[in-house]
């Protein structure tokens, strides 16, 4: 069997064809691996006559979905590459995540018509040949569900596999520009490879995908429940009430959730009356949970293991198991089963336990690259392999991480990073702002939340008018909530801009 991350559900199908793969928590659909395979296989064969080969980059645009799910293992199968989008983002990020990667079939679902009908007005902006546009239709698309159900469920071909690439992920970078990690279905095969022996997960368990798809938080979790034989019960959105609710319906038994999701789910009413009992234990990803929300989990009998990982990385880094989740309080655990983790100081040598240093990460299921950007991934991969996190942390003499804060700029709210460098070049395109500096600054309801703070050309420049000049520029997870104004923002010799004076000085909390 060739190394292909879409075979992995043929391969299923074939060994639990009759047990249940995939649970849409609000239409109600279930299809069984035999089912979802069959779809996977129609929509690979559309593809194929559309003329979509080996290396063809294919966009999804999609609300977490049963369509996401056998498109993405579809484009796998014939050795296309996924570029999974975040929908979140307005019509020019898109546009240069589009062109940048070379898309040329975008496959999108019915909420993002209009954005898709904007892309597609932008002519040679995109590259995008083919458009297929489920549950829905328009002038320039394929509905999608017509052209799939008319398709052989026969087996494609498999053209791909190993180094080959997977899916290009597009992650914020500090230079304002989204940057695209590469992984193959070789760095996919080992980041599931190093969660298998570690994370607690059983063939025939059933799994809550509450994350968006288009996040690697999402994606190698479901990869990894078709590969153990799970059953992934899926969120279109997230609702905390709704969360509990199939907690008792389907019987979970895991999850993975961000903490902005794990505190809006603690604060729901009369939790008791929900049976949860199935649950073994919920990871917590994308930035460090506070100590107390854990303790309150544990106070009703739910474990919450802190996952520490990147897109860069495919996902795993850091795990902390039940039995130590209490006792180190606050850890993100130590290094998954094929993974190494170093705390390294700034002359590139271990740091001594308890001692802060930058993260260090490698593994077979590191990213190959950066799309177009060997400049970026020669600064963020050492020759001999270790991924620079940029995230500083202590580790014990015991191995176990405790992350402390990030030496890049970015903010993480609600689960998404946020590059104050992005938020800057929209500020700094209005015509009153001299300079501008965006900090986080902590809120109750997403963790974090942008702030920033301006030197202004004119002094009849008012908060509210640099919060609207970002409106309709940057998604909304990206916006502002909050602006002041400063006659000098400080900087060091080289010009750098002190963030941490500027945290001193503006220290919070956000308004929203």
């Amino acid at each position: 069997m060739e190394n292909n991350i879409g075979q992995m559900l043929a391969k299923r199908a074939q060994l639990s064809g009759g047990r249940e793969a995939y649970v849409d928590s609000q239409s109600g659909l279930r299809l069984t691996f035999d089912e979802l395979n069959y779809r996977c296989n129609r929509v690979a064969n559309h593809l194929l006559s559309l003329g979509v080969q080996k290396g063809d980059r294919v966009g999804i645009m999609m609300m977490n979905s049963a369509e996401f799910f056998e498109s993405y293992f579809a484009i796998a199968k014939i050795g296309g590459v996924v570029v999974p989008l975040n929908w979140r983002l307005v019509a020019d990020e898109l546009e240069f995540i589009l062109k940048d990667s070379g898309t040329t079939t975008l496959i999108y679902g019915d909420e993002f018509a209009g954005l898709a009908e904007d892309l597609q007005g932008r002519g040679d902006k995109t590259d995008i040949q083919h458009w297929l546009h489920s549950m829905g239709e328009s002038a320039f698309a394929e509905n999608y569900e017509a052209a799939r159900d008319a398709a052989s469920v026969e087996e494609p071909e498999v053209t791909a596999s190993d180094d080959d690439l997977l899916y290009i992920m597009y992650t914020s970078g500090t230079t304002g520009l989204p940057k695209g990690v590469v992984h193959s279905h070789t760095t996919m095969f080992w980041a599931l490879s190093t969660l298998v022996p570690i994370v607690d997960s059983h063939e025939a368990d059933r799994y809550l995908a509450a994350l968006p798809l288009f996040h690697v938080g999402a994606l190698t979790p479901v990869t990894l429940n078709v590969y153990m034989g799970t059953t992934s019960v899926v969120m279109r959105e997230f609702d905390p009430v709704r969360a509990w609710q199939l907690f008792e319906e389907e019987k979970i038994n895991s999850a993975l959730l961000v903490p902005a999701m794990l505190n809006f789910m603690i604060q729901v009413e009369d939790i008791d009356k929900y049976d949860y009992s199935s649950i073994r234990w919920i990871q917590s990803g994308a930035s460090p949970l506070p100590v107390s929300l854990i303790q309150r989990y544990a106070d009703i009998g739910i474990d919450i293991h802190q996952i520490y990982g990147l897109t860069e990385s495919c996902g795993p880094a850091c795990l902390i198991t039940g039995e130590d989740a209490i006792a180190k309080i606050g850890s993100t655990g130590r290094a998954f089963f094929h993974t190494d983790v170093r705390v390294v100081t700034e002359d590139g040598s271990d740091a001594a336990p308890d001692e802060q240093g930058e993260v260090w990460v490698r593994g077979r299921h590191i990213m190959r690259e950066y799309w177009n950007r060997p400049d970026a991934t020669a600064e963020t991969i050492t020759q001999d392999g270790w991924l620079r996190t940029g995230d500083v942390a202590t580790c014990d003499e015991e191995g176990f991480v405790y992350i402390q804060d990030r030496i890049k700029d970015m903010i993480i709210s609600g689960g998404e990073n946020v590059y104050p460098a992005e938020i800057e070049n929209v500020i700094l395109s209005h015509p009153d702002v001299a300079e501008v500096a965006v900090i986080g600054q902590p809120s109750e309801k997403w963790g974090e939340s942008p702030f920033a703070v301006v030197v202004s050309k004119n002094d009849g420049l008012t908060a509210d008018d640099v919060l609207a000049h970002c409106d309709g520029k940057l998604a909304r997870f990206k916006l502002p909530k909050g602006a002041a104004f400063i006659d000098v923002i400080p900087r060091n010799a080289n010009g750098k801009v002190l963030k941490r004076l500027l945290r001193e000085q503006f220290p919070g909390p956000a308004t929203a």
